[in-house]
Parts: structure tokens; C-alpha cells; sequence
């Protein structure tokens, strides 16, 4: 995998980003030889962002399906809550 170094984006700029984009999906971004960051383009990050939230929703369909949920008013929600709190203090 081909990083990219900060020293490199001081020189380059935005080419060296592009430049590593064009061979992997993600780009990693060392500063003083450790990994810091990792850039992508905005449709991998979308791609991403959607895989999270797919994954999201198949946890929800999930419990729903356990019985893993509580039905309850805005009221008891809130009062349920504040007894968590209290434990937790």
C-alpha cells in the first residue's frame, strides 16, 4: 500500500492525494514514519458511510426480531432514563 508522507503533502499538495487514489481505494498518511490519517475520495467514504448504516439497520432488525426492545411512552422513556442516571452517579 502506497502512503503518503506529510512531507510529501507540503510539497505536492492535493496531486499526491490524487496520485495515490488512482492505485487504492484508501491512501494512508504517515507522519514522522506512523500512520496519522487515511484520505479517500468522497465515493469510497459514501460507500462506507452507507456499509455502516446498513449494518446499523440489520442490528436493529435484529433485536427487533429477539424481542430485544422496549415499548414504552415518551414519559416512561424519559422517567427509565433518569433511573439509569441515578445508578450511574
Amino acid at each position: 500500500m502506497s502512503e503518503i508522507s506529510a512531507n510529501d503533502l507540503k510539497t505536492k499538495g492535493v496531486k499526491a492525494i490524487e496520485d495515490a487514489l488512482l492505485v487504492q481505494l484508501e491512501a494512508p498518511v504517515t507522519v514522522r514514519g506512523q500512520v496519522k490519517y487515511v484520505v479517500m475520495s468522497n465515493a469510497q467514504y459514501q460507500h462506507l458511510r452507507e456499509c455502516e448504516l446498513e449494518a446499523a439497520l440489520a442490528e436493529s432488525k435484529a433485536d427487533l426480531d429477539a424481542g430485544r426492545f422496549i415499548k414504552e411512552t415518551v414519559a416512561q422513556h424519559i422517567q427509565r432514563i433518569k433511573e439509569i442516571n441515578k445508578q450511574v452517579v
